[in-house]
């Protein structure tokens, strides 16, 4: 029987356990020189592949030479661990054991041993060989990398004319690429083609580099548009708001209380069109003024009185593009407005990573800030697509920049040079714009029966949720109090406000509702002058109320009132509520001098002996803004716009112009639009609606062609900008001169000087000079829809 020297045994259980844990590490050393070796030879390849950055092939180029070393280090390594292993099995023959065949191992205990080192040696001579291989494959690539390092370090600026920025841009880029990381993220890193292929394949100031490859595959075609289809269930909308704001709150529960209302009007629209829909839109609403990085202040203010009219007509637009058909998305957040955009990584300098997926945006002025510090060129590219919801309007002065800042209309709010009609207002005050309005309950019979037999004849409601609008207006209420019982809606926490006399029943801030049978109850309700323009007078109108307005004189304006200072408008407000005066009047509205205490009285004493049915003008129904709404979406394209009139330069007596398409009324006082004179089918709206008249001095276009029964439409004046146009109102221009002025066409009678627009942005409605008769483009209107002629649907 073979024995074994005790020591013997200890030292090959040793090896043995040793033993051990090498295997599992030379395992892992394999599986990780596997994983890594197909990393970075995938990383070589792929670097390759069509679209990739070229920017990225001498970053991985250099991770591989990297990589090749540490191979070279890991075939270090194994062979070391052998060498020992080698040591390790030579011991069993040392002196420390016995001599002769009892000090023997058996050989079947030293196979193992055996066979292990013979796999450290066969793994070692492979990663040997892999290593070998990696470095061929790494001179390849770094000679062809070399080559294209060259090609690329060799780029000069091209002088191209037509790429006339390319070179300022370029020398913008050596000095700011740093400055924002959106740079890095499109391939930029400080090398001169790096710059030129950004600026020529991202942004497009210079022209495409002749080596690289601008093959692209052929995009498909986009799928056919789907056509939109009225919807009946406002549910889906809710979800679609959103929570976490007292404001949304607010618009989600009008749109519950007005739901019905607007699946009425919806299906009487449907009727009306005839299926006549159109395509869906893809539309994102972007409220910027309920973000947090506009500071959100309307939200805390909704359940203390705060104002609500913002809320109230972006409730009701949200409601009305929704029932229409169109896809919504809805954002509160500028993290989600970023998102929704595609914006790329950085501070907001570069374009945007993809396409704009919208048709549409409606917004307002905090979102159109925030969308242009965040997409880069892309907003200039995509602003014709923005709708801007506008309480009080932006005239073309201000909003053209170079014209702003020449003439002194500059302010925080204007110079967007976007298309006057993108704007969106409350009311229709601002023709310029666009009128999108909002919507008032409307009553069936019942209800207006109702509302006539349970009227309180002597109760009054003063118009004011906040404290400081009372202030000073004791004089007034003293009077008011003598013939009726007044009654106010003013938010306070704890004490009553000292600003309302102990006379007056005070509610406090009441839910819509509530505030709707107050209404209903009520007489009159009383404006102390503001706020300004708001939904409440028609609201209070519609519910069978007399409003009572002060009368301002002079006119509040940006001129010579604080609140007005500022807005993009120099239009005068004669009234707390310029619309119910103008477009409502009396029996409904009365609108008299608060500084004459015997006029203020005697219109409190004619109200008392008026009878008033409630009243809402269809503009402000659900129909009506649905109607209106639908218009815009189908007519409107500011993305397409005609071309601008050509500069004024001499003609030979061989040139003739095109025969005007106007032609003298019948009277002789204004021209019309020629029944025998082309007619675009697709132009909007109808060029046949058109009536041009000549303005007096003191007189704006707006007041022109209300005088005549008219709305001014700015779309027309293209017609209007012509020396022919004079002549035929036998106008005598001695001169005629193509300038940027707001108030042009126009001419200056006392020299007979004609004058033409130049800028097309320029073209306004708003503006006069007693220096100057302007050519005012009128239109006709659809009763109760001042916004759409009479064939405009």
């Amino acid at each position: 029987m073979i024995t074994v020297n005790a020591d013997g045994k200890i030292m090959v259980r040793r090896c043995l356990v040793t033993l051990r844990p090498f295997r599992i590490f030379v395992l892992g050393i394999g599986f990780f020189t596997l994983c890594f070796l197909m990393t970075s030879l995938g990383g070589q390849f792929s670097a390759k592949r069509l679209g990739d950055s070229p920017f990225t092939i001498r970053t991985e180029v250099m991770g591989a030479l990297e990589s090749r070393g540490v191979l070279r280090r890991m075939s270090d390594m194994l062979e070391l661990l052998m060498k020992r292993m080698d040591i390790l099995a030579r011991l069993e023959n040392g002196t420390d054991f016995h001599k002769g065949d009892e000090a023997r191992f058996p050989l079947d205990r030293l196979q193992p041993v055996a066979g292990l080192m013979e796999r450290i040696q066969a793994i070692a001579q492979n990663v040997s060989d892999i290593a070998i291989k990696v470095d061929q494959i790494l001179r390849n690539s770094l000679m062809n990398a070399k080559m294209g390092d060259g090609r690329r370090d060799q780029c000069e600026v091209p002088r191209d004319p037509k790429y006339p920025d390319c070179a300022g841009k370029v020398e913008w880029m050596r000095a700011r690429w740093t400055s924002d990381p959106c740079y890095a993220f499109f391939g930029v890193d400080g090398t001169e083609c790096s710059f030129l292929i950004y600026l020529s394949e991202v942004e497009w100031f210079c022209p495409p580099l002749p080596w690289r490859n601008q093959t692209a595959a052929p995009s498909p075609p986009p799928p056919p548009r789907a056509q939109a289809a009225f919807r009946n269930d406002l549910a889906p909308l809710l979800e679609l708001v959103g929570t976490g704001k007292e404001s949304l709150s607010f618009m989600k529960k009008r749109i519950r209380h007005l739901a019905q209302q607007w699946l009425r009007a919806t299906r009487r629209l449907e009727q009306k069109l005839k299926g006549q829909q159109g395509d869906q839109k893809h539309i994102l609403i972007h409220i910027g003024f309920l973000t947090e990085e506009s500071g959100d202040v309307f939200s805390p203010r909704v359940l203390k009185g705060g104002p609500l009219g913002e809320m109230v007509q972006w409730a009701d637009i949200l409601a009305a593009l929704f029932l229409l058909g169109h896809s919504l998305k809805v954002t509160v957040s500028l993290k989600d407005l970023q998102s929704n955009l595609g914006v790329p990584p950085g501070r907001g300098n570069c374009p945007l990573t993809n396409p704009l997926p919208f048709d549409l945006i409606y917004t307002d002025y905090h979102g159109l800030q925030q969308m242009k510090q965040h997409m880069g060129l892309s907003f200039k590219k995509y602003r014709c697509r923005v709708r801007v919801i506008d309480t009080f309007g932006t005239e073309p002065a201000y909003n053209h920049e170079e014209y702003a800042t020449l003439r002194g209309f500059r302010t925080n709010w204007g110079y967007w040079n976007l298309h006057p009609s993108q704007f969106m207002t409350m009311f229709p005050h601002t023709p310029d714009n666009s009128f999108m309005g909002f919507v008032s309950e409307e009553l069936n019979q019942t209800e207006r029966q109702r509302i006539k037999s349970n009227k309180v004849g002597s109760m009054a409601v003063v118009y004011g949720k906040e404290a400081s609008i009372w202030k000073g207006k004791e004089k007034f209420l003293a009077i008011l109090n003598k013939y009726m019982e007044i009654h106010g809606t003013v938010y306070y926490e704890t004490q009553r406000p000292p600003e309302v006399p102990a006379f007056v029943k005070n509610h406090g801030l009441l839910p819509q509702h509530e505030f709707q049978q107050l209404l209903r109850k009520a007489k009159l309700f009383i404006g102390f002058g503001f706020p300004y323009e708001g939904p409440a007078p028609l609201e209070a109108i519609a519910n069978g109320c007399v409003f009572l307005q002060a009368r301002f004189n002079p006119p509040h304006s940006s001129l010579n009132h604080e609140f007005f200072r500022g807005k993009p408008t120099s239009r005068e407000v004669s009234s707390q509520h310029p619309y119910a005066e103008d477009f409502i009047g009396k029996p409904h509205v009365w609108t008299v001098d608060y500084n004459n205490s015997e006029e203020f009285e005697a219109a409190i004493k004619t109200i008392l002996r008026t009878q008033v049915d409630p009243y809402l003008p269809y503009e402000y129904t659900c129909e009506g803004m649905l109607e209106r709404i639908h218009a815009y979406i189908q007519h409107q394209d500011f993305c397409t716009m005609p071309s601008p009139p050509p500069p004024a330069k001499a003609q030979s007596p061989a040139m003739q112009s095109p025969p005007s398409p106007l032609a003298l009324s019948p009277n002789a006082t204004h021209l019309v639009w020629s029944p025998s004179a082309h007619r675009d089918p697709h132009a909007w709206p109808p060029a046949d609606s058109l009536q041009v008249w000549l303005s007096e001095g003191r007189h704006a276009c707006t007041e022109t062609c209300r005088l005549h029964g008219l709305v001014c439409e700015p779309t027309f004046f293209r017609f209007l900008n012509k020396k022919e146009v004079f002549l035929q109102l036998s106008i005598t221009c001695d001169s005629t001169e193509y300038e940027m002025n707001h108030l042009y066409p126009a001419v200056a009678e006392n020299v007979h000087e004609c004058y033409l627009q130049k800028e097309p942005l320029l073209f306004s409605c708003a503006g006069h000079n007693t220096k100057y008769r302007r050519l005012c483009p009128c239109r006709d209107y659809r009763e109760g829809q001042v916004a759409l002629c009479r064939d405009c649907l």
